[in-house]
């Protein structure tokens, strides 16, 4: 069944995080965002772009797709330097957000709060987890999509669907326990087609994805074979 989701959103999803590589910055990361606008065009699978704050302007005014930002403080508007806004990456033009990605960490409550902000604000919340039971609770807030990436098989090429399915599968078990609807995707290691298909059969909606595409020499071609993945099984 496929889930509504806001802000364009569908089912199967691919979020690329642009984190900070050279490849992903600046002028970079607009081609790399017209590269999963094309692959979008041609497989009609979401591909959503998570680039640096600086980049989200530009980025969402060159392409059609969602485009996330890497996070949001929980704050409201006030006194607090050097920290990001849901409103301000909003007015950017992003369409969601991840939120407590593994090298961003937040405390149970900030992520609560950063997802009640990031819906009175319009974005999608994408709350990353790395374990099941952390996933669980995570699910009682009602992000729009959980991501469970063990933070050990980030930038490996070692798959979570691979190296640890038992994580994906107790994810996706103690998550439906409390959430029936919230979309699960798949994170780390995430480098080819086989890994993919390994996260879908697992019972994941999609995957998030960073090095596997950004520092690849073909990342337009990497994308449409996640693609093709995705709309396959």
């Amino acid at each position: 069944m496929t889930i509504a989701l806001p802000l364009k959103l569908q089912e199967p999803l691919i979020i690329v995080n642009f984190k900070a590589y050279r490849k992903s910055t600046g002028t970079q990361a607009v081609e790399l965002a017209r590269k999963a606008e094309k692959v979008h065009k041609e497989t009609h699978v979401v591909l959503g772009v998570a680039p640096q704050f600086a980049d989200i302007a530009v980025v969402a005014q060159a392409v059609d797709i969602p485009v996330f930002a890497q996070h949001i403080d929980p704050i409201e508007p006030g006194s607090f330097t050097g920290h990001v806004l849901a409103e301000s990456v909003k007015e950017a033009g992003a369409a969601g957000t991840l939120i407590n990605h593994s090298e961003r960490q937040l405390k149970l409550s900030d992520i609560d709060l950063a997802v009640k902000l990031a819906r009175e604000n319009g974005l999608s919340s994408c709350v990353c987890a790395n374990n099941p039971r952390i996933s669980m609770a995570v699910a009682t807030l009602e992000p729009d999509i959980i991501a469970v990436e063990p933070p050990e098989l980030i930038g490996t090429g070692i798959p979570v669907s691979k190296a640890k399915p038992k994580v994906v599968t107790d994810t996706i078990r103690l998550v439906r326990q409390v959430n029936s609807r919230v979309p699960i995707l798949c994170g780390a290691g995430i480098s080819g087609r086989k890994d993919i298909s390994a996260a879908l059969r697992l019972g994941t909606q999609g995957v998030l994805v960073a090095s596997g595409i950004v520092e690849a020499k073909n990342p337009y071609a990497i994308m449409r074979e996640f693609a093709h993945a995705l709309k396959d099984q």
